[in-house]
């Protein structure tokens, strides 16, 4: 790999942690790097659930007082999250880099459009704290089976959705959805590298930075407006969809 390229993958991890910290969309970074870096799409996107696991276990210790305050609904939709993070995860390895290159343009375009529209799906605020109920543990299951399989917008689709099912004030959602966003990730990530499908070069360079941007972005979700990061984002996973329908 080039000195370039080098910092190009850091600095995508750093960015996707930051990001997912904040509302979610790191994927898009990670995986175009990935796809500049010429990685095949599965691999590319296995690699991607392993560089985002260290950002969200960041974020969540940083989110912890508020994930201690409703550990008990935490803990079944974590339950139900590990289920659905495998589902997606056997799903994704039991296609071929044809096939899923063939459904990734329509998945990153939907990811896109949904994290576009990410300001008008507003949470219900009903209560501070999320309360489950059974669309709220359905809704998930079907989000983490979808986090699992490719990832991209999954933060924002578990903060809508959530919101919409489970109510609560957005750090209170946002801390919920960065655990819950660990959790399919570490089970995407054992099955991923039980398959051999992980680019490992590429993803020791990102998963440091990774960490420091989860970190990090909590800071600034606490302090900073989020229009900028989620432009950049948009941007990032238009340019994505464009390309892989062109090239595709």
């Amino acid at each position: 790999m080039s000195l370039a390229m080098i910092g190009l993958l850091f600095l995508s991890g750093f960015l996707s942690g930051a990001v997912n910290a904040i509302a979610g969309g790191g994927t898009f970074l990670t995986f175009g790097a990935l796809t500049l870096a010429g990685i095949a799409p599965i691999s590319a996107n296995a690699t991607s659930s392993i560089v985002q696991f260290p950002g969200y276990v960041t974020s969540t210790l940083a989110y912890r007082r508020e994930i201690v305050r409703n550990w008990r609904g935490a803990l079944i939709l974590s339950v139900v999250s590990v289920i659905g993070g495998a589902a997606g995860a056997l799903i994704l390895l039991s296609l071929d880099n044809p096939s899923f290159r063939a459904i990734v343009p329509w998945l990153l375009a939907a990811a896109t459009a949904m994290f576009a529209a990410g300001p008008w799906l507003k949470p219900k605020l009903s209560g501070e704290h999320p309360v489950n109920t059974p669309a709220s543990i359905v809704a998930q299951l079907v989000t983490s089976v979808y986090g699992g399989f490719f990832g991209a917008g999954m933060g924002i689709m578990m903060l809508a959705v959530l919101g919409l099912t489970a109510g609560g004030t957005y750090h209170n959602l946002n801390a919920l959805k960065n655990l819950l966003a660990m959790v399919i990730a570490a089970v995407a990530i054992v099955i991923f590298v039980g398959g051999g499908v992980v680019a490992w070069p590429q993803a020791l360079i990102m998963l440091p930075a990774g960490a420091a941007g989860g970190y990090t972005g909590v800071w600034l979700a606490r302090r900073v407006p989020q229009t900028i990061m989620r432009l950049i984002v948009v941007a990032v996973g238009t340019a994505l969809t464009v390309y892989y329908f062109v090239t595709g």
